[in-house]
């Protein structure tokens, strides 16, 4: 392989590391109130592109299906809102007899708490090429429960969600309807739009934590906290895969996709207003938002350099069980 078809090849793992890149040179350009105003450009336009891009790409059954697809959404929901913060609190009480800062370790507990994102696990599970509608679906609808069960606004939640996710979702399934024809004859590349859409999120998040001062802590406390959030993510996105993967299971390899990204995956968008609502007057806010500062650069960048590896693993697998469903030729005499 050449060197030009392998840079073409591994395009996206370049483009995160150059976002990144400049994002430490200059993070005033793409911090909130910047130039870019990410504010608008990502928590709206971006994200209204993304669904509008879903509902471009997604065939009305394949909605249909994931809506209907109960034990999927079970699944995502309990390990998010039930597992993580049981299994999170479990650890942490190891945890509190180490030196690590105790607000910090409260910051942690904070984030198993967390809902999936709305944009960045539809993003990862489109480009692996999974069940995208399912992923659709929980990361809405875990934003939607949690956010209509905590002290954050009932009202904004469902207004914003309405508006970057059901609206364009449904404007891309009617513009579908006409041009249907056109889109399966030239096939355009929604998996990169949606990785180009994934590269400016990354840089914002990346400008914002490099600007941001509440993640001014001592090295030390800096490299245990970052260690401890990639070992949980890489620990639990692991037992997703050995959970949703069993002979019993039932899950496909695209619905696994899915439960990976989903279920891992933690909303800094909704989980910081409520930070700021339940520890209002906490003279360490500033420590306890940690944690889920870290917690979001970090799900989405390893969850893009995991993309080429899942993507293998389910074409593999979807090849091979695909093997096992042909009827077998019975041997001539």
């Amino acid at each position: 392989m050449g060197l030009l078809e392998r840079l073409r090849k591994e395009w996206f793992i370049l483009g995160i590391v150059l976002v990144i890149a400049v994002a430490r040179l200059e993070p005033a350009v793409g911090v909130k109130g910047g130039p870019l105003k990410p504010e608008i450009t990502i928590t709206y336009i971006a994200v209204s592109a993304i669904f509008f891009n879903s509902g471009l790409s997604l065939k009305t059954e394949e909605l249909t299906n994931a809506l209907m697809h109960v034990k999927l959404h079970l699944f995502v929901q309990i390990f998010t809102l039930v597992f993580f913060p049981t299994a999170i609190w479990l650890f942490l009480q190891l945890l509190s007899i180490t030196p690590i800062n105790e607000w910090l370790l409260k910051g942690l507990q904070t984030v198993g708490c967390m809902p999936p994102p709305v944009s960045s696990a539809v993003i990862l599970t489109k480009a692996v090429g999974g069940n995208e509608a399912a992923a659709i679906f929980n990361s809405a609808f875990g934003s939607f429960l949690l956010g209509s069960s905590s002290s954050v606004p009932f009202t904004s939640i469902f207004s914003q969600l309405f508006m970057t996710v059901v609206v364009p979702l449904i404007i891309g399934q009617i513009v579908r309807r006409y041009i249907k024809d056109w889109l399966e004859r030239k096939k355009p590349p929604f998996g990169a739009i949606s990785s180009c859409v994934l590269l400016m999120i990354i840089y914002t998040t990346f400008c914002d934590t490099f600007a941001n001062p509440n993640i001014d802590l001592d090295k030390f406390s800096l490299i245990i906290i970052v260690f401890i959030i990639f070992s949980v993510q890489m620990s639990f996105m692991f037992l997703t895969f050995l959970f949703s993967t069993r002979n019993n299971s039932s899950f496909t390899p695209a619905d696994t996709v899915a439960i990976i990204f989903c279920s891992t995956h933690k909303s800094l968008t909704l989980g910081i207003p409520m930070l700021k609502i339940v520890f209002a007057g906490y003279e360490h806010l500033s420590l306890i938002s940690v944690p889920l500062l870290i917690y979001h650069p970090a799900q989405i960048l390893l969850g893009s350099l995991l993309v080429p590896t899942i993507k293998s693993w389910m074409v593999s697998r979807q090849k091979a069980l695909k093997l096992t469903r042909q009827p077998k030729t019975p041997v001539k005499v």
